[in-house]
């Protein structure tokens, strides 16, 4: 499409990572154990302006893999049902597949090195994301496999909040609570909070520049 052809690159602005917006939704808080049922990848734009916002969104509803845990508990937050078949789950493997195709696809158009997981605690997605990699036996996993962006600092640092519902409540995005806890919504709303905290600190990151004292020319004992 066009607007793949022609797009603003964020290659200078995250020192080469390209940073994608994931959430998970799981069968537990152990990555090495428990489900990963559900995930979603949202994809970033910037235009001329140097503001960033949501472009697109890719979900998929996931298989357990064999013998995986899956806490009732954390299901009955999620309303997921596991074995149901209006899920239409595909197998890990195809969802890991078609989420790294996205993901180096994107790499590309944005002229970056490589991807850079955003996410709220982003530490669980990209446990559970590298998890499933490693279970997949994936050779080419394009996200760092440690550094992340967390809306958690962001949203601590610039709200004063750092659950999700208050984050985005503070930031004015509004929060649906019938909604929550679904890779999607989650995800999208991550993502906007995470373009908003960007774009307001560009315009702070300006404020900055234009008054900041010229460190270069002070003496080195000052």
């Amino acid at each position: 499409m066009s607007d793949d052809i022609e797009i603003v690159p964020l290659a200078g602005r995250f020192r080469g990572f390209l940073p994608i917006v994931i959430d998970v939704e799981t069968g537990g808080f152990d990555h090495r154990k428990d489900a990963l049922l559900e995930l979603a990848a949202v994809v970033l734009r910037v235009d001329e302006k140097g503001e960033l916002s949501r472009s697109r969104t890719y979900n998929w509803h996931i298989e357990p893999f064999p013998n995986a845990n899956m806490d009732p508990k954390s299901l009955e937050v999620n309303g997921i049902k596991p074995f149901s078949p209006l899920r239409l789950a595909v197998p890990e493997e195809k969802a890991l597949n078609e989420l790294f195709k996205v993901v180096r696809r994107e790499i590309k158009l944005n002229r970056c090195n490589r991807a850079i997981l955003v996410g709220h605690n982003a530490p669980f997605d990209l446990n559970f994301l590298n998890a499933a990699s490693n279970r997949i036996n994936c050779k080419r996993n394009p996200f760092h496999p440690f550094s992340t962006l967390d809306t958690v600092t962001l949203g601590a640092v610039v709200y004063g909040q750092t659950v999700l519902a208050r984050v985005a409540q503070a930031a004015g995005l509004g929060w649906d609570g019938e909604q929550a806890h679904s890779a999607i919504y989650d995800a999208e709303k991550t993502a906007d909070i995470f373009c908003h905290a960007v774009n307001n600190w560009q315009t702070l990151d300006a404020a900055f520049k234009a008054v900041k004292t010229d460190f270069s020319q002070m003496p080195e004992n000052a």
